[in-house]
């Protein structure tokens, strides 16, 4: 478990910075390469960890987030580290309650029923009171870290989050929340609006805390058509981008890469690449050459192969990411999955993803 080191300032200085580097654009040597839920379940050591914790009980203790961000990187030569948190602590923030049921997931225990519910909501939140835990994990992380690789830090977008606050949990239709889009549009534009100043805050805070680049999970959007998307999802994504950097150099904070990842958004690519973020995240439904020709040269690229391709044969798994590689380039790219890693899946088969990346993106570069 890590050690606590107590100046938040002087970090180790770092010695893989590969991801960053891919992140703004920059020539790198191989393509980095890390996973969404890379500290995840599939992990004997993670189920271990977490075996007698409430889940948001381990998301607020520094110490387990610290430990779960690292063991991965324990197993894998992976390019950056992902801080072990959850994208509801945000709802927890304004109040509501969430608990994790084993076997559903999160339950809100009052989700959002009627626009006047809105008003239980805190109006204003002080996200160092309600979400410090966060921040002093990724201090301990990044102290814990040694410099090996950058830690990077995430929130949820507004509407995905909106989207579980008024559905109480994961849903096939969105439809409740969908409602209040058609229904509440006001209402709907009013609890957006609070979700962006919040998340705003909180990504300022993550930086301030030692995160070295920031993940936006629109988790949901493939839930909305473009003319919804446009609505109710693109303008604060932008906002969120714009108001965070600017939030960064008022307080002269270092300008992290800022990662996009809006799930099932084909429609709306174009338009993400130019919503202020250096990097589109990806999911496994669009051809590479597609993306690319959306997105234009700009932006860097991350993603996209699909995460069952990890129960494939270790050979099966590297001839796919070689054809990935050989769609993305090499450069101005990052690889991932195009969505998290599953519970089930093979900790060698991750091993094996990871290794194909450098192996075939350096043997790429140097012919």
């Amino acid at each position: 478990i890590c050690s606590f080191i107590h100046s938040p300032k002087g970090f180790p200085k770092l010695k893989n910075d590969t991801f960053l580097r891919a992140a703004r654009g920059e020539e790198t040597e191989h393509t980095p390469v890390w996973c969404m839920r890379q500290a995840g379940r599939y992990l004997p050591e993670f189920r271990e960890t977490r075996a007698a914790q409430d889940f948001f009980a381990t998301c607020r203790s520094p110490k387990l987030c610290c430990e779960l961000t690292l063991q991965p990187l324990r197993r894998f030569p992976l390019d950056a580290a992902i801080i072990f948190s959850d994208i509801l602590v945000v709802p927890q923030a304004l109040g509501m309650e969430v608990v994790m049921v084993p076997g559903k997931g999160p339950i809100f225990t009052e989700p959002l029923k009627e626009v006047e519910d809105l008003l239980k909501l805190r109006q204003k939140v002080d996200v160092t009171a309600e979400l410090g835990y966060v921040f002093q994990a990724i201090t301990l992380t990044r102290h814990s870290l040694e410099g090996r690789v950058p830690l990077i830090g995430f929130s949820g977008a507004p509407w995905t989050l909106m989207s579980y606050m008024i559905e109480g949990g994961g849903s096939t239709t969105m439809a409740k929340a969908k409602s209040w889009l058609y229904r509440h549009p006001e209402a709907s534009h009013r609890l957006l609006r609070l979700l962006a100043d919040v998340i705003t805050d909180y990504l300022v805070g993550q930086v301030a805390a030692g995160a070295q680049a920031l993940q936006l999970f629109e988790s949901h959007a493939g839930h909305l058509g473009p003319e919804q998307f446009q609505d109710f999802a693109l303008p604060y994504i932008r906002d969120i981008a714009q108001a965070v950097k600017s939030k960064l150099k008022e307080e002269a904070l270092p300008l992290v890469p800022m990662i996009i990842f809006a799930k099932d958004a084909h429609y709306a690519l174009h338009d993400l690449a130019h919503a202020g973020y250096e990097v589109v995240g990806l999911d496994w439904t669009i051809q590479p050459q597609e993306a690319r020709a959306q997105t234009g040269k700009d932006v860097t690229l991350q993603g996209n192969l699909d995460p069952c391709a990890l129960y494939a044969p270790k050979e099966k798994i590297g001839e796919l990411v070689k054809k990935m590689l050989e769609g993305f380039g090499t450069q101005r790219y990052i690889a991932n999955l195009g969505h998290g890693l599953y519970p089930d899946m093979s900790p060698e088969h991750v091993g094996a993803f990871v290794e194909a990346v450098h192996a075939h993106s350096r043997h790429i570069n140097k012919h």
